[in-house]
């Protein structure tokens, strides 16, 4: 089979990448436009296989993704482009609005041109998966509810508001045009080749330099922590075995609260490196104002996929956290090449 896929130079997308062809035969097109957090670092092991190729494009580019399509002739399409970090969101909202709404439209347009003129045989086999987050969901009030695929959306953040509405768009031309799509959403990701704008990468960097480590508020918010790569099979199952028309929750079953997070993260430091002078590093924690509008928890129910497609995440997060910590310390150079000089890990999205 031949993927499409959107975004593939970033976190999750070159996981993608990376699983597809090194557990498949099947051949990769990876679009992306290569902004801060995609990096075609992450995709060296792959980069000079022949079933890998890559182009630089826009997805709010009409002509140039036509162009790519054309030519590639894909089978299965998988939408990950998109601009991701809450902090970002708050404070500048257009890129969101662009890329995540004006971009997913456009490429739904692209893309239902191209599937009208398949031939029969092709069309009928054709899938558009639209990749998408658990914040469309809003806040868990309960301490043991659970978002499942029928959750009403109740975004928070200009960030989860653009995938809210790139979610409704993908539904709406599948319900209007029959276009064949499948849409999943997901828990919080964590891994190998994370941009370090994020909660663990950036604890880790912090921690190594003697940085504070900073919470919001007071540390209580709890996730539902996935490992990249768990994820990564995950989505090509349901790119490859899912159902036309529906929704799978991914989630990683890995409950905890950022603080935990954190302590795990300065506990492992200390086996793996110590500091000099034998300081914990926890007493690096520091807490800051919390993001505004911060959802308290979110939880994935993910029982749909486990039974209709038979996945379930191998990493516990005591696994996949130790894994995480010692990739970044094997891999400080990346760190420092992907980071560019354009951030410096300093606090994002402090407006009210």
């Amino acid at each position: 089979m031949k993927y499409l896929i959107t975004g593939g130079a970033g976190f999750i997308g070159s996981a993608v990448i990376r699983y597809i062809i090194n557990h498949t035969q099947d051949e990769v097109l990876n679009i992306d436009k290569l902004t801060y957090a995609g990096n075609l670092e992450s995709l060296i092991e792959v980069e000079n296989n022949t079933r890998y190729s890559f182009q630089q494009i826009d997805i709010c580019d009409t002509a140039a993704l036509e162009q790519a399509v054309a030519g590639f002739q894909p089978d299965i399409v998988m939408h990950l482009a998109a601009e991701s970090h809450v902090d970002r969101s708050i404070d500048g909202p257009a890129a969101f609005i662009q890329t995540n709404i004006v971009g997913t439209y456009t490429l739904l347009e692209v893309i239902r041109k191209y599937w009208m003129a398949l031939n029969s045989d092709k069309k009928a086999d054709f899938r558009f998966h639209h990749i998408s987050t658990d914040e469309v969901y809003g806040d868990l009030e309960g301490t043991t509810d659970l978002f499942t695929e029928t959750t009403p959306y109740a975004p928070s953040s200009p960030y989860s508001a653009s995938k809210a509405s790139s979610d409704h768009l993908v539904r709406a031309w599948y319900r209007t045009y029959g276009l064949p799509t499948i849409v999943t959403n997901c828990s919080n990701n964590y891994g190998p080749y994370h941009f370090p704008e994020k909660l663990i990468p950036l604890v880790i960097l912090n921690a190594l330099e003697g940085k504070a480590l900073p919470v919001y508020g007071n540390g209580q918010q709890i996730r539902d922590w996935l490992y990249v790569e768990d994820h990564a099979r995950a989505l090509y199952c349901v790119a490859s075995q899912g159902k036309v028309g529906e929704t799978y929750n991914i989630g990683g079953h890995n409950e905890k609260q950022n603080i935990e997070v954190v302590k795990t993260i300065c506990a492992l430091l200390d086996e793996l490196r110590p500091r000099a002078d034998q300081t914990a590093y926890a007493s690096l924690i520091t807490y800051v104002t919390d993001r505004p509008g911060h959802d308290l928890r979110y939880a994935i129910d993910a029982a749909k996929i486990a039974k209709e497609l038979n996945w379930k995440p191998q990493e516990t997060f005591e696994t996949g956290i130790r894994k995480t910590v010692e990739w970044y310390l094997n891999n400080l150079q990346w760190c420092r090449r992907v980071q560019d000089g354009s951030y410096q890990r300093e606090r994002l999205g402090v407006q009210s």
